[in-house]
């Protein structure tokens, strides 16, 4: 398990990075990357997060920015995944996790169990992206069709054997594991129920970098991430466009904002626990988090939220005071 504010599993250039830092201290009036030089803002204290490997690069993003104005806050950020980050979180050993999905029953069964209570509060909205080689030449795929591809019966080996497709090459399949929100998201949209998919396919885990380079050096390779590690790798990667029953619609911001990129929108969370909002410096974070999280996702790919959800999102921690 990755435990680092600074590391993501996405493939950044460098200059780039340095480039966001700077661009996002001048825009949130932050000081340099380095720190700010006048001791800080006198919060101090640890913040152990864990969950999707989604959701952590922005988490990790707003941390790197966070930590400009409070260095004495400690923030680690592991990716184990949107399950394996509810099993730590309900056992007690982590403040937040990252979530692309709801917190599901037998979890929040595991969470009462234990006395721990928790807050779920929307950071940004996500285009679940479907992604294949660049030489192949389909553009758009219906639900159905990737229910062929992905679904528990489906059979098809080569492209040309999916209802109203005519490319043909071998069918390879990169997807994320079990402990993944993205892996229970896709399935239960795709194939109508969570965790039922074909075995035929290589399991990477929450390494979605190994899904970039398995489609990237397969002509019929296909994956399914984040619209953020699409927009990372746009230039290796192709992203198809998906019909949910109204036409042809591409994953993008407006159409993920507007609702017409269905059944694969999604909601991306923070599951902060009761115990630790009421840290001043935890609570300090995601205050931060909400307002400032727009910004700084949009300048690695993440798609924010509407005025009204950031609306929603403080309401729903201020009504933890």
């Amino acid at each position: 398990m990755s435990e680092t504010t600074t590391t993501s599993r996405r493939r950044f250039n460098p200059i780039a990075v340095i480039a966001l830092c700077a661009v996002l201290a001048a825009a949130l009036s932050l000081a340099a990357c380095g720190g700010s030089g006048s001791g800080g803002s006198g919060l101090s204290g640890a913040i152990n997060i864990d969950g999707s490997s989604t959701v952590g690069p922005l988490t990790k993003a707003v941390a790197e920015q966070f930590n400009a104005e409070n260095p004495d806050v400690q923030i680690t950020v592991g990716e184990a995944g949107t399950g394996g980050g509810f099993e730590r979180f309900c056992a007690g050993e982590i403040e937040i996790n990252d979530a692309s999905r709801s917190i599901e029953p037998e979890e929040a069964t595991s969470c009462e169990d234990n006395k721990i209570a928790y807050q779920e509060i929307q950071v940004a909205n996500d285009a679940l992206t479907v992604v294949v080689n660049p030489d192949n030449s389909t553009d758009c795929v219906t639900i159905d069709q990737l229910a062929q591809i992905w679904g528990p019966d489906g059979t098809a080996a080569d492209w040309n054997e999916v209802d109203g497709l005519d490319f043909s090459a071998p069918i390879e399949r990169y997807g994320p594991g079990t402990d993944s929100g993205t892996f229970d998201y896709f399935t239960a949209a795709v194939n109508g129920e969570e965790g039922v998919q074909t075995k035929d396919f290589n399991d990477v885990g929450e390494n979605d970098n190994q899904t970039v380079t398995g489609v990237e050096g397969s002509v019929g390779g296909i994956g399914y991430f984040g619209y953020s590690y699409f927009e990372a790798n746009s230039g290796e990667l192709k992203a198809l466009q998906v019909d949910g029953g109204n036409g042809c619609v591409a994953p993008s911001v407006a159409s993920v904002q507007d609702g017409t990129y269905t059944p694969l929108s999604r909601g991306l969370f923070l599951y902060p626990s009761k115990q630790a909002l009421g840290d001043e410096a935890t609570r300090a974070f995601i205050d931060f988090y909400i307002q400032n999280a727009n910004e700084i996702g949009a300048q690695i790919g993440f798609i924010g939220l509407t005025d009204e959800q950031v609306a929603t999102a403080s309401k729903q921690l201020a009504a933890n005071d």
